[in-house]
């Protein structure tokens, strides 16, 4: 029986490396060792960087309820314990597109968690 080379393989893995580089800086898009280096490391900032994203959004709406709890007189940890007593449950996120677009709905709701401090 014939031997297999790997050449197949190896190439098909190298393309794969070096479509994943298109497009990066210098000898890092056409030679295999430094794109296989730089397109690890992209990974590592892309898997850091969808969990840093669920917490740059979290802080922009809490950003935003704040701002719009001070508008109406209130302050965050106020409006946030004053909706858990009233049985209300928004997430942050509706909260803060309320805040944003519904000015007078967020503002019952602040009088609502008024009422139930």
């Amino acid at each position: 029986m014939a031997r297999i080379k790997g050449a197949l393989a190896t190439r098909k893995r190298r393309k794969k490396t070096l479509k994943l580089a298109k497009g990066y800086y210098g000898a890092k898009k056409n030679h295999f060792k430094m794109a296989k280096q730089a397109v690890m490391k992209s990974g590592q900032y892309a898997y850091i960087g969808r969990r840093l994203r669920k917490r740059d959004f979290r802080k922009l709406w809490i950003t935003r309820i704040s701002a719009a709890c001070k508008l109406n007189g209130m302050n965050y940890s106020s409006f946030m314990h004053g909706l858990k007593l009233a049985g209300i449950s928004l997430n942050r996120k509706m909260l803060s597109e309320m805040a944003i677009s519904d000015a007078e709905g967020f503002a019952s709701l602040c009088e609502k968690a008024k009422a139930e401090l």
